[in-house]
């Protein structure tokens, strides 16, 4: 066997490691070919902003509306947050152990004071009404006869017919039958009041919420039944950060909000709880003020409770232009227009807070002509 010539196998190596590199020469390639068409549809290659710049004509002051910047003070409030409550609640308990008969009254009905609302069964109290009345009868019977037996004894001890050990006896048994006809009738008044019970009437004049009881249900004294309140008189019970109530007095005027009716008024403290919260570190005011129509009892509320006055920068409305995300002015400054950001806080009014960009004294272009015929 003779064996193959180097050079031969040298050329071989060389080839296959010609054919590797043409092949990821190849890969290479067609990666950066996907690339830059993946660059050009993109838009890098592209232009996003206009190099050109086109220059504003030059306005004279009489074609513009100026304001000035100002720098005012102004009242600072803090908010806190309270639930609306009825200045009149009443929670209707039951106080017998009897069943359910008559419900009268659902939930968002109003009801007139005395008005009867449920109606529990008496039959048995309706029996004990009645034997208190007959022992009652029976006590004045007796009461009558002591009486007639206590005139004649009377009559006899005068003219010493009985003897006065006689009379003391017929007197004291008249006493007995006049303290037991009282004990009766007390008795009977009792009984009526007991009765009274069964029928359950509104303590007061308002609204029925929360009723929880249906006829069948069987009742247990002091379980509540319903709710009622008084919907002509209502106060947010508000929770005041300890270092705010201190700002507060019995008679001081704050103003209120119903978010949910988008209701402002001004509202008047009319109780602070002298006591603080030990989870929150609060304490409880209750502020009333008039009520607009729709509220009900547990609505969210807010109170503004005032602190010192702020000083604040501020530029009118009508001079801001948005221009995407900023917000711009043309300000005046030495006859010539000048496109400013700046940078804008709260809303008040018909002016806006600036929190950087400009400063006092400094003058804008309100974006609206001017009227003819304004000096």
């Amino acid at each position: 066997m003779t064996a193959q010539p180097l050079p031969q196998a040298r050329r071989g190596r060389k080839a296959s490691l010609l054919r590797t590199l043409g092949k990821l020469l190849a890969a290479a390639v067609m990666v950066a070919g996907l690339a830059a068409a993946l660059l050009v549809l993109a838009g890098v290659f592209r232009a996003k902003v206009p190099q050109e710049t086109h220059s504003v004509p030059p306005q004279t002051a009489e074609h513009l509306e100026v304001a000035e910047v100002r720098l005012v003070r102004r009242p600072r409030f803090e908010s806190a947050v309270g639930t609306v409550r009825a200045v009149h609640e009443a929670a209707v308990a039951s106080k017998l152990l009897a069943k359910v008969v008559e419900v009268r009254v659902r939930a968002g009905q109003p009801v007139s004071q005395d008005e009867i609302l449920i109606r529990l069964d008496d039959a048995d109290l309706q029996s004990r009404l009645e034997q208190a009345e007959a022992a009652l009868r029976a006590a004045q019977a007796v009461r009558e006869r002591a009486e007639a037996d206590h005139e004649r004894a009377r009559r006899l001890v005068a003219n010493r017919t009985i003897s006065q050990a006689e009379f003391d006896q017929v007197a004291a048994a008249w006493r007995a039958a006049m303290a037991e006809a009282e004990r009766a009738s007390q008795a009977v008044q009792e009984a009526r009041v007991v009765l009274e019970y069964a029928t359950i009437r509104a303590p007061i004049s308002g609204v029925v919420i929360d009723k929880r009881v249906e006829v069948g249900d069987t009742v247990t004294p002091g379980q509540v039944l319903l709710t009622l309140y008084d919907p002509a008189r209502m106060q947010m019970v508000v929770s005041v950060r300890e270092s705010l109530a201190q700002r507060l007095q019995v008679g001081q005027k704050v103003r209120g909000r119903l978010d949910a009716l988008g209701h402002d008024c001004e509202a008047t403290v009319s109780e602070i709880v002298p006591e603080a919260q030990a989870a929150s570190r609060s304490f409880t005011v209750k502020v009333t003020g008039p009520c607009p129509p729709g509220v009900y009892s547990g609505m969210f509320g807010r109170i503004d409770i005032p602190l010192e006055e702020e000083e604040l920068l501020v530029v009118p409305a009508a001079a801001v232009t948005r221009v995407g995300q900023l917000e711009m002015v043309d300000v005046v400054a030495e006859g010539t227009i000048e496109r400013r950001s700046v940078q804008l806080g709260r809303r008040l009014e018909d002016h806006y807070e600036v929190l950087a960009g400009l400063a006092a004294g400094e003058r804008v272009v309100l974006q609206r002509p001017r009227k003819k015929g304004r000096g």
